[in-house]
């Protein structure tokens, strides 16, 4: 029988009577004596971090409005008992630092959950929202800490969690540490050290909203295969210098935002063909079906907004989608005119409260961008204003909105988001000084095709879900993890067969080529066989590729 004792960690003294409580006669709990050191665990993470000079603060444990479900190995019995989580204060600058160092630690003090939306100016009310810690003022156990300015809210589960279930278990023998110390034993975790270090455990951190500020996770091996799609959509197959355009990691973090996201926006179409009815080209709506049908795979609110000239055309368009089976039910087709700021909050926000958005992201895919003169030009820089909705005034108001991210995807600079890369449109694309966007997204992901881009982004969501660090952090670290095979999304990924179903329903409605005004299978003057065929299982393979 190995050997076992106690070491001293971070958990607060004041937490004992529940401890007590768990190993009181009767409960089933055998109580173990604290024959080592109280060696605090916590002065050893800091003298580790010691080296980067990071400022770490201790806070007390806080409840989560949650409950972690436990099973015995015994029998099929469950409890369930409220998450207790442990706190940790740390600079934001130094937070991916932190991370990465978290996985090299000890298993049992690797469950990091990294807070999510944190409000600096008001800790008592979003610190702790989305982990269902409504207060951090009001811990369970030790004294409240206030967050200073800078300082991002880090927490991770308590062991207390499993006392309290054992409490209320019926468990004949269980052992479990004192509050204040945690069990030691001679035995070698061979399995998790030699795991622990893998691409596929590592921890990058991503900072992907400043208002309110929020910071997400995913492996480096996750990261690094969505690194690879943006590479592989940055192709310039129409020489229009794009590549001048491209910004690191915005796929990544445009992903990354989606993935939190409850409700998604999605607009598309640019009246490039102004002489021909309808004006759209192909290029757009294809990517914007492929994202919104992986959203709501993900079961989330997904619904596109389009000119309301355009209205009747995309209308069918998704219709046709749904009987060819490129989409599992119709996605709500939206029109917006507003033209003030006002109308635009309204539209954004139920009851045009800016406290309770009706959308978390906003996408816009090949969708006309305005200019900094207010009009629209298309490639030619032939002015298309006529045709546009001002659907650019949502991006606008999204900024002032705390809690709604955007994501611009474009593959020429002038189309809407694309006013985050505006300078390099103007020195490097044809007639930028002209066309460029100068409506900003927070994300800019930029594709040789913009159909490539809404393709990509569904491909990233595949990888994040995928991808167990991530989706531990979206379940906020309750509950099992379950395989990808074992979720519906999997099937949801695009694919040749359904991209060029989605072709051919937008040449059935004689919706043009781009560059060539074809009608035909083509996007902006390039095949769908041999191109868009071939990219499209491209990044199918570099998706389910194993690393």
């Amino acid at each position: 029988m190995p050997r076992v004792a106690t070491r001293g960690t971070q958990e607060t003294a004041d937490a004992r009577p529940l401890a007590a409580a768990a190993a009181a006669p009767g409960a089933g709990v055998r109580r173990l004596q604290n024959s080592d050191a109280k060696t605090s665990l916590f002065p050893a993470l800091a003298a580790r971090l010691a080296p980067r000079l990071l400022p770490l603060r201790r806070a007390p444990l806080v409840p989560r409005n949650q409950t972690a479900p436990c099973s015995t190995a015994a029998s099929s019995g469950r409890s369930a008992h409220s998450q207790q989580d442990s706190l940790l204060l740390i600079q934001g600058d130094t937070m991916p630092f932190t991370l990465h160092l978290r996985s090299r630690l000890p298993t049992a003090l690797r469950s990091l959950i990294l807070q999510k939306k944190p409000n600096i100016r008001n800790t008592s009310s979003m610190a702790g929202e989305l982990l269902g810690i409504k207060e951090l003022s009001k811990p369970a156990y030790g004294d409240a800490v206030v967050c200073s300015p800078g300082e991002v809210p880090v927490f991770w589960p308590s062991p207390l969690t499993s006392l309290g279930a054992l409490s209320s278990c019926e468990t004949p023998l269980a052992f479990a540490s004192i509050p204040g110390c945690t069990v030691m034993t001679d035995l070698k975790d061979t399995k998790a050290a030699a795991g622990c270090l893998t691409p596929e455990r590592i921890p990058e951190v991503h900072h992907i909203s400043q208002d309110p500020l929020h910071y997400s996770i995913a492996s480096v091996s996750a990261s690094q295969k969505i690194r690879e799609l943006e590479s592989v959509i940055g192709i310039d197959p129409g020489n229009r210098g794009i590549g001048h355009l491209l910004c690191k990691d915005e796929l990544l973090k445009a992903s990354l935002s989606l993935s939190h996201a409850r409700s998604v926006l999605i607009t598309t179409g640019f009246p490039t063909h102004f002489n021909h009815e309808p004006p759209e080209e192909t290029d757009g709506p294809p990517g914007a079906v492929a994202l919104a049908a992986f959203l709501q795979a993900l079961e989330k609110e997904v619904a596109i907004i389009v000119d309301q000239r355009a209205w009747n055309l995309h209308q069918k368009i998704v219709e046709d989608a749904v009987e060819q089976g490129v989409l599992k039910t119709p996605i709500p087709i939206l029109t917006y005119q507003g033209g003030s700021v006002e109308a635009a909050q309204a539209f954004l926000c139920k009851d045009g409260d800016p406290q309770t958005p009706r959308f978390d992201h906003l996408v816009a895919i090949e969708r006309a961008g305005r200019a900094a003169d207010g009009n629209y030009y298309n490639a030619r820089k032939m002015n298309i204003k006529h045709l546009v909705d001002p659907i650019d005034d949502l991006f606008l108001a999204a900024k002032k909105i705390p809690g709604i991210s955007s994501t611009g995807v474009g593959d020429g600079g002038n189309e809407l988001g694309m006013g985050k890369v505006k300078e390099a449109v103007r020195r490097h694309i044809w007639h930028g000084d002209v066309i460029a966007c100068d409506v900003e997204a927070d994300f800019a992901v930029i594709a040789g095709v913009s159909n490539w881009g809404g393709y990509a982004l569904a491909c990233a969501l595949y990888i994040l879900y995928s991808c167990a660090v991530h989706s531990q952090y979206l379940r906020k670290a309750v509950g099992p993890s379950r395989a990808p095979g074992d979720q519906a999304w999997t099937q949801a990924l695009p694919s040749v067969i359904k991209e060029e179903k989605m072709l051919g329903i937008l040449v059935q409605h004689r919706v043009r080529s781009g560059v060539s005004g074809v009608v035909g299978m083509e996007v902006d003057g390039l095949p769908f066989h041999n191109t868009h065929a071939e990219m499209i299982q491209k990044l199918v393979d570099v998706t389910r590729a194993q690393v």
